[in-house]
């Protein structure tokens, strides 16, 4: 493997992640990493709070930089996009006409943004929010009294209603479930953080499916296919991303709601393997495939893809974790349950903090917690073991969760 070539398409959190891998892992043989936007690899949830806010600026949300992959011989390619892979010469065609080759390749391609294409849209000021310029182009637009309309009741939807808010902005989201974030929580959630943005001055419509957009005047109108209407300054859509896998599909790979890859994040080419936002991969812990679009599984399925490149063979099997920050709350989510049917409560979410547990088959199966980090703590390791736990016990805040730890 020394004195093979790899190359890591991709240079976000994961491609990142996975090149700083390789090289401590003992690879020390060229290694390049190539990515679309000019800035070194960086973290993704800063944009949508603390640099969408204004609390701090892109350089805080740096993974690295350019002189740091040069010490440590990391070719580092920036403003650079992989047009194609030719898996037959092991090799990689660039849009600017360079081509290079590999004996190994690493897929971070991430994800972009799900477009409406509404009626009207591209004569509207529509923001989507992924990367720094996006953040830096919308933070511009929030100013105190901006009426904000924010389409897509889900995380980046509520992060960025969230930030506006705090900005002085009048905020409607416009959410087409019958609740908030329904996707990822159950309903005494949904209803916390309804009634958390409400509370913000924060109108929230449901059951809402815009339709088309309008624009007159410098201001804009979202119409729904009910009726209903709002108007604004401008409008930011956040329903969700798509897997960036054109180039994989292109060269044969198997993509089906992301790039297919094995507990060893590895696709049917024994040369080319996957991490991050991108994969669709399976999970030994849940005994199926899935797909996450978290800050932790960027990071370590990347690290894990780094080290099976080198030969480990080592499982990557970790429970699903992600968070979000909204006006002063945090919200940590373990596990991808299947349903949010039998839900256990435990604390009062008229006080602030509390946890609500999902099981499955009298195990559990996925965790939302509200201010309640212990919590969470305890849980991922029930959850790790597949423990059969007491439901009177997740209910009871007298009880301590360490007493289910067998």
């Amino acid at each position: 493997m020394a004195a093979q070539t790899i190359v890591v398409i991709g240079a976000g959190q994961a491609g990142y992640w996975a090149a700083r891998t390789l090289r401590s892992q003992g690879h020390d043989g060229p290694l390049l990493l190539i990515g679309a936007e000019p800035h070194p690899p960086y973290e993704r949830p800063p944009l949508s709070k603390h640099v969408l806010r204004g609390d701090a600026e892109p350089d805080s949300a740096w993974l690295t930089t350019p002189e740091t992959l040069a010490e440590l011989q990391i070719e580092f390619l920036p403003e650079s996009t992989a047009a194609a892979i030719d898996r037959a010469a092991h090799s990689i065609a660039l849009r600017n006409g360079r081509r290079i080759g590999y004996d190994r390749l690493l897929l971070t391609t991430g994800a972009r943004p799900r477009r409406l294409d509404l009626p009207g849209e591209r004569d509207a000021p529509v923001f989507y929010l992924r990367d720094i310029a996006d953040s830096l182009t919308l933070r511009a637009r929030l100013a105190p009294g901006a009426r904000v309309l924010v389409i897509g009741g889900g995380l980046i939807g509520l992060e960025a209603a969230a930030a506006a808010a705090a900005r002085g902005c009048r905020v409607t989201v416009i959410e087409a479930a019958e609740r908030p974030m329904a996707r990822v929580v159950g309903q005494a959630v949904s209803a916390f953080i309804a009634g958390l943005h409400r509370a913000h001055g924060t109108i929230l419509l449901t059951n809402a499916r815009p339709e088309r957009i309008e624009s007159a005047g410098g201001t804009c109108r979202v119409v729904c296919d009910d009726g209903r209407h709002c108007e604004g300054d401008l409008i930011v859509v956040g329903v969700g991303i798509v897997p960036s896998v054109e180039i994989a599909a292109a060269a044969g790979l198997a993509a089906a709601n992301g790039l297919w890859v094995d507990e060893h994040c590895r696709t049917e080419d024994p040369d080319i393997w996957a991490a991050g936002d991108v994969t669709n991969h399976w999970n030994p812990l849940l005994g199926r495939r899935l797909r996450l679009e978290t800050w932790q599984n960027a990071q370590n399925q990347a690290i894990a893809a780094a080290r099976n490149m080198l030969g480990a063979a080592a499982p990557y099997a970790e429970i699903p974790w992600g968070w979000s920050d909204q006006l002063g709350v945090n919200l940590q989510l373990l596990g991808a349950p299947l349903s949010f049917d039998h839900a256990i409560a435990r604390g009062d979410p008229a006080g602030g903090s509390f946890s609500v547990f999902y099981l499955e088959g009298g195990k559990i199966a996925g965790l939302s917690a509200v201010n309640a980090p212990k919590d969470v703590a305890v849980v991922r390791r029930l959850m790790a073991t597949g423990a059969a736990v007491d439901a009177r016990v997740l209910a009871d805040p007298a009880a301590p969760l360490r007493s289910l730890l067998r």
